[in-house]
């Protein structure tokens, strides 16, 4: 069976704002401008790609599953200054995943947690469809594994 899904970034227009403060403002939000050292690194999770060595990001926390449930987490992203929205096409998976170690969790209709797995960005769909075979999956969050940040949401196409 083959299970069609969606990458949903975040929007930039939420963010887009916070690059019109200064760092003092940003830093009494708990948010900090930075400049790009390395690539990767600073995974953007509007444009979903990785921002380039010299470029501004922001780096703030993210309320990324603001739901009613004791799975409601939040977590620090990167913004990248300027960043378009990135909208995949049906199945495909953003470049940014692709040389991540990933932990992809799976929620149901209550936004509790009911399966989860650790994968390298390269095998991502085939575990996203397997997870998605599960009828009472309703999304997905993908973090990378290691230091645990939210990168996105996959919802079924």
């Amino acid at each position: 069976m083959n299970i069609s899904f969606q990458v949903v970034a975040v929007p930039y227009d939420r963010f887009a704002p916070l690059f019109a403060l200064s760092d003092p403002e940003l830093v009494a939000q708990g948010a900090r401008r930075m400049t790009v050292q390395e690539k990767p690194g600073y995974p953007c999770r509007a444009s979903l790609a990785d921002a380039e060595i010299g470029e501004t990001v922001i780096l703030l926390p993210f309320a990324h599953h603001d739901v009613s449930s004791p799975y409601r987490a939040s977590g620090p992203i990167f913004i990248r200054k300027d960043a378009v929205t990135a909208r995949p096409a049906v199945d495909e998976v953003p470049e940014m995943l692709r040389h991540r170690l990933l932990s992809i969790r799976a929620y149901d209709e209550s936004a509790t947690m009911i399966d989860a797995d650790v994968v390298p960005g390269i095998e991502l769909e085939g575990v996203i469809r397997r997870l998605f075979a599960n009828e009472r999956v309703r999304y997905l969050h993908i973090h990378n594994a290691r230091p645990g940040c939210f990168n996105c949401r996959v919802v079924r196409a």
